[in-house]
């Protein structure tokens, strides 16, 4: 009887996941069409790591999955109603905020502030963050740990939009960050926060069918941004319920993180309007020093498979030593970013 009854969840569960799947392509296509007809497009100009125009905000496809996926678990008890209605109710502030910017620019205050809301809105629900430990500093719950969280929130939803500029490369981190997630939450026993890891999986892969290089559509702040909370909201609050801490999720989002965390330190201490768009990110650099797009997500799939993924393993393994799996891929990525930053000046200064 037990292993009948594994059999079925295992069934419906893989089932679900394909529907997902299915569902996620067929909406894309839905939005690219959408996208042609109402001349929502993204034309290149001088900052823009394309050459042809092409449509975006084919990341509803990954939103309108997620926030069904939330409402249906949450139903069927496998997550908490409030931290449902948290993630679910701040997810739905940033998709339609990125949706509408998507359609027509929103001014960068209020797409901050909106971004802001929802992360004040998702801490609120699940009665603020945990304790927060950075290195032997302790940061017990209160007004420090919730302002940290909705700062980290906010500035994971927009650097994953900043992160959002290379055919394939959103979607692609998307699936390595949320299988590896789902895994660790699964063991961990948070089956539904395992869910919505897989569902974020299966609904980017559905969409990376049409932005695969070369891109058929783009995933517009609609998606990215969507993605960048998901993954903030369960990364908040697998730290608070001991599952998934928070290092961990820095290690498996590391490549995004540091590359437009580094770039913003580096535009803001040369004295560049650092809120301008630009084409400094590395990820960037590296397409205008020739590599292609598809190139470049191969080689952040090799990233993540070959080091993130072990050194989330390890930290998840033994606490102790987190931190210094984090720290040692903070000095890799460090290392990655200068290089192809120095290549790419040096080269520019040769052809200049």
């Amino acid at each position: 009887m037990v292993s009948d009854f594994i059999t079925a969840q295992t069934l419906i569960i893989a089932g679900s996941l394909l529907s997902v799947f299915v569902f996620s392509v067929i909406i894309t296509w839905l939005v690219r069409r959408y996208a042609i007809r109402h001349a929502i497009i993204d034309v290149p100009n001088e900052r823009s790591s394309h050459t042809v125009p092409t449509p975006r905000g084919g990341g509803l496809s990954i939103s309108l999955s997620v926030l069904i996926a939330v409402v249906v678990l949450a139903s069927a008890g496998y997550l908490p109603v409030k931290f449902a209605i948290g993630l679910g109710g701040g997810g739905l502030i940033v998709s339609i905020t990125g949706w509408l910017d998507d359609h027509k620019h929103i001014p960068a205050f209020w797409r901050a502030f909106f971004y802001l809301l929802a992360a004040a809105w998702f801490l609120y629900w699940i009665d603020g963050a945990g304790m927060i430990e950075i290195g032997t500093v302790t940061y017990h719950p209160g007004m420090i740990s919730n302002l940290l969280a909705i700062l980290g929130i906010t500035w994971l939803v927009n650097l994953y939009n900043f992160m959002d500029g290379s055919d394939g490369l959103a979607a692609v981190q998307a699936i390595c960050t949320g299988l590896m997630a789902a895994m660790l939450f699964w063991i961990s026993g948070g089956h539904g926060l395992a869910m919505i890891s897989l569902v974020v999986v299966f609904a980017s892969a559905g969409f990376l069918n049409w932005n695969w290089p070369p891109a058929r559509i783009f995933m517009g702040d609609v998606g990215s941004c969507l993605t960048g909370f998901i993954f903030a909201g369960l990364a908040v609050y697998g730290d608070k319920s001991s599952e998934v801490s928070w290092v961990i999720w820095f290690i498996l989002l590391s490549v995004f993180i540091m590359d437009a965390t580094l770039t913003l330190l580096k535009r803001m201490l040369t004295g560049e309007q650092w809120y301008s768009a630009h084409r400094g990110h590395a990820y960037q650099r590296v397409i205008q020093l020739g590599v292609s797009h598809s190139l470049l997500a191969k080689a952040v799939l090799l990233i993540n498979l070959c080091l993130l993924w072990p050194a989330a393993c390890v930290a998840w393994l033994w606490h102790s030593l987190s931190i210094y799996m984090a720290i040692l891929v903070i000095i890799i990525m460090f290392v990655l970013w200068s290089f192809v930053q120095i290549r790419y000046h040096r080269l520019k200064g040769t052809a200049s």
